[in-house]
Parts: C-alpha cells; structure tokens; sequence
C-alpha cells in the first residue's frame, strides 16, 4: 500500500484503477466531457479508472487500485479583521516566496499576456537576480497581444521573444499533442504547442501564472443568491451547442434518464459538498475543484514537455490565504491591481482585458469613453477583411477554416473507425452546422469530435 498525497490545486493529472469495475467506456462521462471540454470529478474515459481528486490522501494497492481517499482540505471562507493594505502586503510577500522556493537559483522562462497574472510575477521576478526570459504569442492576423507583453519585459528588464500563431499548425503536432495531454482536453486551446520547439530550445524552468484571476476575483456577480449559483455554473460550464451533442449522444447511446438532469445532479452533488454560505467564496471554491484540476492542468503537460514547471497561484498556501481575505478586497482583482499600481511604468501598459486603457484608468472602459476605440477597431476590421484578411480573434479561426484545414479536420472525424464510435450522422450534423449556420457556437462540439477522433485513434483498445 502506497499512499498519495494530492494538492489542492494539482499540477498533474494523476490516474489510479478502480477495483472490481468492468472495463468499459464511461458514456455519461464522455458527454459531461463534450458538452464543457472537460471531465468533472474523479471522471475519466473508462468506468473502471479514476483521476485521484485534489486535497486528498489516496491510499493505493500494488496493484495499482485506489482503496480510499480522505480529503486533506475543505474549502472555507473565514475573513480574518484586516485591512486592504495588510492583505494585500501580505499577498506580494507570499507570491514572492512562493516564487523564490519555487524558482531556485535557476533561469526563469516567463509566460507573459497582456493580462494581470503573469505580470505580477514580471514584478516580482525583476527583484530576483534569476535570469528571466519572457515569451509570449499573438493569432497571426489578430491582436498583437504579445506587443503588450513585450513592453511589460522591457519595464521589468527580461530578455523576451513573441511569437506569431501561424493557420494550421495543429495539424503538424497533433499526435503529439494527444501524447501529452492524452486527449483530456479539447485540441484547439493549447497555442503554445504551435511554438513547442522554441520553447524546449530555451533555458530554465517556467513561471506560469495560471488561476490567479479566478483566486484574485470575484466569485460571482454582485447580488448572486444561492438559488442563482446552479444556473450560474451551468450557463458558464455548458457551451450550449455542446449540450445539443451531448444530448444526441446521451440517445444514440441509450443512456438513462436525460444528460441535463444528470448533469445538473452532478453540479448540485459537489457544491453540497463545499460548506461556505459566502456566494462568491463558494463559486470560486467549486472552480477550482473542477476547472483549475481537470481543464486548466490538463493543458499544463504541454509546457512540462518542455521543460519543468513551477506555478506560485496554485501552491496551497496561495488557497490557504484567499480562504482568510474579505470578499470585498478579492473582488475586481484589488488586490493584484494595488500590487502592479505601485510599479507606475508597469501600471501605465495596456490592460489587454480593458484595451486601449491601462492599469492607471481602465475606469473608463465603457461608454462615451471607449466609443472612439471601438469604432476605429470596427473600421480596421472591417477594411482588414474586405482586403482577404479576416480579423483572427480565436484559436479554431486559425484550424478549422480555410481548404486544407478542412481537409486535415475531415480525415479526423470522418473516417470509419471513428465513425463506429460517434455516429457519422452525429458528425455530419454538427459539421455542417459550423460550416452553414454558427461556425462560433458549433466551434465547440467540432472540436470536441476531433479530440474524441484522436482519442479513439491513440486510446480506444
């Protein structure tokens, strides 16, 4: 007997046998997994193998099986009488010593946006005397992204390259891809496999500020009441068109009952487990159970094929501290923005999240203010597309469209092995969707029939 200690926020996907359970394809998984791009829980492809749970000591047998798991956290929310000035020392003292622990004495590789996150550890980082080298990529014909990022590396004075996502990369990592995250996400999300060789040519171990805008947020809307938070879950982890598969899917399989009560029940099931009358803790404790574990890691194996990775946002004492902040000081990112203000040459940099505004007035990001912005994007746009370059805002834009990336995506999901999977009267549905009606929406299930294509193909035996 071994036993095995999970983090709160595990770093890995960790997969044990489930004993005296027939191998067989868990179908109400496999469609929970369509219809959000994730798996919740400790669920997997097959019934009879689980994804141990995070915060939990799983005891397991030489054979490999799980025999129990007691969980060694509980998600709490109990604000401690401080000030906003106290907490948010407090956080920048522990991101630093989180960050050097983490770190070492080694090269740091620093993934940068133009967000907050990673620009919180740009702060942090320019104290250190580690060599730091910053990367960061933008859709090849849309926002330049990484030019924000490029500004933050030179304030904080770190070696940086930006990189171009070109159309149709996936393709020629495909396999690979499935490899790495072993079709536990959808294939279209992870950008940085298009630069994968780069980035294994770097030096150093990364710094990836991943969960930190769901830890220094609010967990949901003010004036969210209990009776608003399965609603809520379920419209942000639903994508409404992978519902409408998952359902077909649900019939065509002959499974019992209908798959949005199952779901919903399943929902219900796990935030009766996390015991916070606070809304806003309670949704922000439930996401990180489910999302930051079995969708946000998932996609973490790409950079660890690179090199190793370090991630301060998800140490158990980054989880430990936000259970113990006032709500109201977490809400809006306060705390990570009264951090970066104090650095006014980093503050002064585009917020991408409120572009064209930075960190000193994105107060103003709403009408009349932002309305010059707008219209002179809308025209760039506009002109940009009527010269054949359409504006490129998400990852399957650079994939699924365009004549070979037709043909690539085709040989994937219509093909007979697959196609004795998941329907071929499925498939046709949804693909002629996205090429006729909502290429946004249908976006989804499309790519979720391309993960299920390359999972059958590398998995299914």
């Amino acid at each position: 007997m071994t036993t095995l200690t999970t983090p709160i926020i595990p770093s890995k996907l960790r997969f044990a046998k489930r004993p005296n359970t027939p191998h067989e394809l868990d179908k109400k998984a496999i469609c929970v997994f369509v219809a959000t791009g994730f798996f919740m829980g400790d669920d997997t492809y097959w019934k009879d193998e689980v994804c141990l749970l995070p915060a939990h000591d799983h005891t397991i047998d030489a054979e490999g099986c799980l025999i129990k798991s007691t969980p060694n956290f509980d998600w709490h929310y109990s604000p401690r009488d401080i000030s906003f000035k106290q907490a948010t020392e407090e956080y920048i003292q522990l991101l630093k010593t989180i960050t050097k622990e983490q770190v070492g004495d080694k090269p740091v590789i620093l993934a940068l946006s133009g967000g907050l996150d990673s620009r919180s550890q740009a702060l942090i980082l320019k104290d250190f005397e580690n060599p730091v080298h910053g990367f960061s990529y933008s859709f090849d014909g849309g926002y330049p992204e990484h030019k924000i990022s490029e500004q933050i590396a030179k304030v904080c004075h770190i070696t940086f390259d930006g990189f171009k996502i070109p159309k149709g990369y996936l393709w020629d990592c495909i396999d690979e891809l499935a490899d790495i995250n072993g079709c536990y996400s959808e294939f279209t999300h992870p950008r940085q496999m298009a630069i994968l060789p780069q980035l294994t040519a770097m030096e150093g171990v990364f710094s990836l500020g991943h969960w930190g805008d769901v830890l220094f947020d609010r967990g949901a809307p003010p004036g969210t009441t209990e009776a608003d938070i399965i609603p809520l879950l379920f419209k942000k982890m639903i994508k409404p068109k992978g519902l409408e598969l998952a359902e077909k899917l649900w019939q065509v399989w002959g499974l019992e009952g209908d798959f949005k009560s199952y779901i919903i029940s399943r929902i219900e099931t796990d935030l009766a487990a996390i015991k916070i009358d606070n809304v806003s803790a309670k949704v922000r404790a439930y996401k990180t159970s489910q999302w930051a574990h079995r969708w946000t890691t998932t996609n973490l194996s790409v950079f660890e094929a690179a090199h190793p990775i370090t991630l301060p946002y998800y140490d158990n004492r980054m989880c430990e501290l936000i259970c113990g902040i006032p709500e109201e000081y977490l809400a809006d990112r306060r705390m990570q923005l009264a951090h970066l203000q104090q650095d006014k040459a980093l503050a002064k940099i585009t917020w991408h999240a409120e572009k064209p505004f930075n960190l000193t007035n994105y107060q103003y990001n709403k009408t009349p203010y932002n309305l010059p912005y707008r219209i002179l994007n809308k025209l760039q746009r506009e002109a940009m597309e009527l010269l054949g370059k359409p504006y490129i805002q998400r990852n399957w834009e650079l994939q699924f469209v365009g004549t070979t990336n037709e043909q690539a995506l085709k040989s994937y999901i219509f093909n007979s092995d697959f196609n004795s999977f998941i329907p071929k009267a499925l498939v046709e549905d949804t693909y002629q969707h996205f090429l006729k009606t909502d290429a946004i929406h249908y976006a989804h299930p499309l790519s979720m029939l391309l993960t299920l294509s390359l999972w059958q193909k590398h998995y299914y035996h």
